[in-house]
C-alpha cells in the first residue's frame, strides 16, 4: 500500500485554525485572570504581598489550557501590566509592580501555570480530583512560593529566607481554598465535554 503525505494546501488551513484558537484560548484566560483583580486585594496582618483571586486564574490557565497556552495567558496578562493597564488586583500596574515585593509571586505565576498544566497533562486519563489538586498544589502555590518568597525577602530586606518562608505562611489557608476551586472547576469543565486541542 502506498501513502501519501497530506497536501500543504490541506493543513495549512488546520495550521491557521488552531493558530487562531491558541490566541483565542489565551486570549480569553488573561481576561478571566485580569477580571479576578477586580476582587479588591487583602493585606492580610499587615503582610506587604496581598492576598488575591488572581492566583485562582494562574492555577486555572494551566489546569484547563495546558503548560504552554496556560504559561502564554499569563505571560499576556504580565506584559499588559508592564505597559502600565492596571489589571492587577488593587488597581496596580506598570513596570513598578515588577520591582516591588511581589514580583516573584508575578514570575512564578508564569512557571506556576506551566507546571499545572504539565502535570494535568502527565495525568492524562487519570485525572481525578486528587490528581487535581496536586498540580495545582505544586503548580500553583509551590512553585509560586519557590520563586515569590526569595524576592520578597531579598525586595524586604529580611533578615533570613527561612523568616520570609515563615511569614508567608499566612498565604497559605487562601491558597489552598484556591486549588480546591480550581480543580473543582476543571472537574466541571472535563464533565461537560469541552477538551482543549492537544498540544497546550
Amino acid at each position: 500500500m502506498v501513502h501519501t503525505a497530506p497536501s500543504p494546501r490541506v493543513d495549512a488551513p488546520r495550521r491557521r485554525r488552531s493558530t487562531s484558537t491558541d490566541i483565542a484560548l489565551v486570549a480569553v484566560f488573561a481576561a478571566l485572570i485580569a477580571a479576578l483583580g477586580v476582587a479588591p486585594p487583602i493585606y492580610a496582618f499587615g503582610a506587604a504581598v496581598p492576598v488575591t483571586l488572581q492566583t485562582l486564574g494562574v492555577m486555572l490557565a494551566g489546569s484547563v489550557l495546558g503548560a504552554r497556552r496556560g504559561a502564554l495567558a499569563v505571560l499576556v496578562l504580565l506584559a499588559l501590566v508592564a505597559v502600565g493597564l492596571p489589571l492587577l488586583s488593587g488597581g496596580r500596574g506598570g513596570l513598578g509592580v515588577f520591582a516591588g515585593p511581589s514580583a516573584g509571586y508575578l514570575v512564578g505565576w508564569v512557571a506556576g501555570a506551566w507546571v499545572v498544566g504539565r502535570l494535568t497533562s502527565l495525568f492524562g486519563d487519570r485525572w481525578g480530583l486528587a490528581s487535581g489538586l496536586v498540580a495545582n498544589v505544586v503548580g500553583g502555590i509551590l512553585v509560586v512560593y519557590l520563586v515569590g518568597v526569595p524576592v520578597q525577602a531579598w525586595r524586604l530586606s529580611t533578615s533570613t529566607l527561612t523568616g520570609a518562608a515563615i511569614a508567608s505562611v499566612v498565604y497559605l489557608p487562601g491558597d489552598l481554598a484556591k486549588a480546591v476551586i480550581a480543580t473543582l472547576v476543571t472537574r466541571g469543565v472535563r464533565r461537560a465535554g469541552i477538551r482543549v486541542p492537544v498540544g497546550g
